[in-house]
């Protein structure tokens, strides 16, 4: 009996492993692959590694393939290295894989400069106790691979899905990536399983409510949901589409039937006269890139703060901006955090940023300084000042204090215009009235009010962007409809004249920044 008939290739149905992967729902191995990469175009690597027994004469006795395979594969047209997990053998453990598979797998990807793509189903080559056995001695736990997995960061595209159970290294291998999926019926990730976790912390807990898809999808250790396996790797099929393949390539151009030129006459209504109303910052969003090319990264964390990525002109531009109706526009601990990961993904592929900018600064009071919002605006400041790729804002209402100079002030010179809408200053004014004329406010008794609303007037009278313009602080205050064609254009000068020549550094030095997920 030969290796191939009796490895993974194909099911064995009655196998105990199999049936539990069935029952949970759950896609085997090679359906998981199959159902990601083109037909067809799967090139397997190591399919005769695995653990055999052999008889005396040198037969075989018995096979138990790896539960890891790995190979090189096309997606959407693109070459990428896909590892995956088989869960029917051993439950992902350890002491059912080959090592060598995963960490060649790593190796091969950042060797040939092309995505890595982990289908995560298990502890992933994480620890089990019955190696000890099988070594007869204890180890100190080693991390394989962790070295190409982490300088990988810096040069491809490095994408997970976790399809089950992301345990021990297995979770690391999930969250050390640019973009993660789970998804929400069957994936999990936790450092640790339920039964470790009873013993240590005596707590009784199951997988989903220990660290569930909608647990780890809110607090942003994965980037996004998918309500099915498919879903999953369509999203990282799509998530892959707006990179390029390394850090040494620019970003691929697409297609795009929606005309440079277009203008969109809601885009003069969707932001209230009223400063205090909301509105939806979505609605901006794809009424500006190109038609049908939004795809935001976290949309279930970061207390507003809106990530993605999308197209303008058939190009890859990166999207910040902020969700007014969620904390009105104020930034929190969590929006630092997601803000600074997407900047250092533009910043890592060469993407530009375009900053629809609505921010009324820094959350304040107790349970801002308890998270330390303070330092984590510092990091998330300095991370746009030293980004080099090439920036734009368009200012649709609100920039105020530190935080929203470093979001449209962290260039020389700052690409910049403002919709007729904004409104800006060290302090927004209502609240910058209370503190400034505090005595004078107290004093006035019941006439408060009057006295406030006389102050208020008299700085309306000034509060105009047009004023701004005037100064020469805002460069240009635009007709909200032209946002389309100034951006097209701007994006266009930008990979004609600008990225060629950051890319032509990065070939000469390296990657200028390490990548930190």
């Amino acid at each position: 009996m030969s290796r191939r008939k009796i490895g993974n290739s194909v099911p064995d149905v009655g196998d105990r492993g199999y049936i539990r992967q069935k029952t949970a729902g759950k896609l085997w191995v090679r359906e998981r692959v199959d159902g990601f990469t083109d037909k067809g175009s799967f090139r397997e690597i190591g399919s005769f590694a695995g653990k055999t027994k052999y008889n005396k004469d040198g037969s075989i006795e018995s096979f138990s393939p790896g539960n890891f395979i790995a190979g090189k594969a096309t997606a959407n047209g693109r070459s990428v290295i896909v590892g995956a997990d088989d869960f029917s053998i051993r439950g992902g453990h350890a002491d059912g894989a080959i090592w060598g598979k995963s960490l060649y797998a790593e190796q091969m990807a950042r060797k040939l400069k092309i995505p890595m793509v982990r289908l995560i189903d298990g502890s992933s080559g994480g620890g089990s106790v019955t190696l000890i056995l099988d070594m007869g001695a204890t180890y100190l736990p080693p991390l394989i691979g962790m070295h190409d997995m982490i300088a990988s960061l810096s040069e491809i595209p490095v994408v997970a899905a976790a399809l089950g159970p992301a345990v021990g290294l297995g979770a690391a291998r999930a969250t050390l990536t640019h973009f993660s999926v789970v998804s929400e019926d069957i994936g999990s990730l936790f450092a640790a399983g339920p039964p470790i976790v009873a013993n240590a912390t005596y707590e009784e807990v199951t997988k989903e409510t220990l660290g569930g898809a909608l647990i780890h999808t809110s607090n942003g250790t994965f980037d996004n949901l998918a309500s099915t396996e498919q879903e999953c790797f369509d999203q990282i099929r799509q998530f892959l589409g707006y990179l390029p393949s390394n850090t040494f390539e620019l970003p691929p151009k697409h297609n795009s039937e929606d005309p440079v030129d277009r203008r969109d006459d809601q885009l003069l209504s969707i932001i209230p006269r009223r400063r205090q109303r909301m509105y939806q910052i979505r609605d901006i969003l794809t009424k500006v890139i190109d038609s049908q090319s939004w795809f935001e990264i976290g949309s279930r964390w970061g207390d507003g703060a809106v990530c993605g990525l999308a197209r303008i002109g058939g190009y890859s531009v990166g999207i910040i901006s902020f969700d007014c109706t969620v904390n009105g526009s104020v930034i929190t601990a969590a929006s630092c955090q997601k803000f600074r990961r997407h900047i250092d993904l533009c910043d890592t592929f060469g993407i530009p940023i375009l900053n629809f900018a609505d921010y009324a600064g820094f959350a304040v009071g107790t349970k801002a300084e308890r998270e330390a919002t303070i330092r984590h605006g510092s990091t998330l400041t300095a991370a746009l000042y030293q980004c080099d790729v090439p920036y734009f804002s368009i200012v649709l209402r609100k920039v105020f204090g530190v935080a929203g100079a470093a979001f449209v002030d962290n260039r020389v010179p700052n690409m910049r215009v403002g919709w007729p809408s904004g409104d800006w200053g060290s302090l927004p004014l209502e609240g910058g009235i209370n503190a400034a004329y505090r005595r004078e406010l107290e004093a006035a008794g019941e006439n408060r009010q009057q006295l406030y609303e006389s102050i208020l007037a008299k700085f309306e009278a000034v509060r105009s962007p047009l004023r701004t313009a005037e100064l020469f602080d805002m460069p240009e205050i635009i007709d909200p409809r032209d946002t389309r064609p100034l951006v097209c254009e701007w994006v266009s000068m930008v990979y004609d004249h600008i990225l060629p020549h950051r890319l032509e550094k990065v070939k000469i030095n390296g990657p200028r920044v390490l990548y930190r997920p």
